[in-house]
This record gives C-alpha cells, sequence and structure tokens, in this order.
C-alpha cells in the first residue's frame, strides 16, 4: 500500500476525531470537584507579622525579578510615630497588575522577608482591565484576632531582627499564606 499524502492523512485525523463526544467541563458548577494542588501558584498575597506589622519592607526585589515586570513598588520610610513595618522601610505602593502576571512564583522566590506569597485562589477573571490590577489593600492579609492595624509601635522589647528570627510573640500565626 502507497504511503497516504499529508493531507489526506490530517482529513483522516480530523474525520476520525469528529464523531467523538466531546467533553466539557461545567464550570463554575463542577469546580469543587477539582480543587487546586497545594502547590498551584495563584493570586499572591502580602503576609503580615503576628501583631499586624507589614512584612513587606520595600526593598523592590520582587519588582526587579518579575520577567513580565507586572509588579510595582514604591518603598518609604517608617517613623517610630507611623510604623507599619518592623525595618526601617515599608512598601508604601504595592500593585500587582495581573493583566501581564504570569503566575512563574519568581517574586516570591526574591522576597527576602517571605512577605509575598502566592495563594491558591485561581477566579481572577473581569470584564474591566483596570479591576485586575491590585493594590496593597487588595493584597494585604486580613486582620487577625488580637492583631492592631498598622501604624503603630513594635512589640514591646523587640528589636526589627527578632521579627526576622521569628522571635517575637504575638496573638496570631506568624505567617497567613496558603501554600508552604
Amino acid at each position: 500500500m502507497a504511503e497516504l499524502p499529508q493531507a489526506v492523512r490530517g482529513f483522516w485525523v480530523t474525520f476520525r476525531t469528529m464523531f467523538k463526544k466531546v467533553v466539557t467541563e461545567q464550570y463554575p458548577e463542577d469546580a469543587a470537584k477539582f480543587p487546586p494542588k497545594p502547590r498551584f501558584h495563584g493570586r499572591h498575597q502580602l503576609n503580615r507579622w503576628s501583631d499586624g506589622l507589614e512584612k513587606c519592607v520595600g526593598c523592590e526585589l520582587c519588582a526587579w525579578a518579575c520577567p513580565a515586570d507586572a509588579i510595582l513598588v514604591e518603598g518609604a520610610s517608617n517613623t517610630e510615630e507611623e510604623r507599619f513595618s518592623p525595618g526601617e522601610r515599608y512598601g508604601r505602593v504595592y500593585q500587582i497588575n495581573y493583566t501581564r502576571c504570569i503566575f512563574c512564583g519568581l517574586c516570591i522566590e526574591a522576597c527576602p522577608t517571605r512577605a509575598l506569597t502566592m495563594t491558591n485562589v485561581f477566579e481572577l477573571a473581569d470584564n474591566n482591565r483596570a479591576d485586575l490590577i491590585f493594590e496593597k489593600k487588595d493584597l494585604l492579609a486580613p486582620m487577625l484576632p488580637g492583631m492592631v492595624a498598622p501604624p503603630h509601635a513594635m512589640v514591646e522589647g523587640s528589636t526589627e531582627q527578632d521579627y526576622y528570627a521569628n522571635r517575637i510573640k504575638g496573638p496570631g500565626p506568624v505567617d497567613q499564606g496558603v501554600n508552604p
């Protein structure tokens, strides 16, 4: 039997699959049946220390590591009257543009204080591009019971080194990240 021309073989594949049953997932009704895996890269989250101070020190390493240029960070200096993080600086402006983000996780690896983690939240669709630019208020982890909203002073008798070494005693867990 002679070899069939490429076009005929292509038509044969199309003809053969025309009569197979189409598999359609009923989303979002059946989405609960398939939860994401524990290491799934979803929406980002800015974590807090157990007393409510922010972990982000405004170093901008996450923005530098982002290959899609989806992160904007503007750091500012803490003062004793207005302290948002235990270090000298904090992230005054923090934005992630999810129309650009490729969910690679390089920003997570670059963060020296583990301020930025990724959750398992994957539903980010919207009909407006402007709503896919998440601001700091959208990214911050929720306040847990016993936490105090910044700005406020560090835990009495502690230094910023105590925070970074996880030696502070506070009411909440140290990291609210969903992924280990």
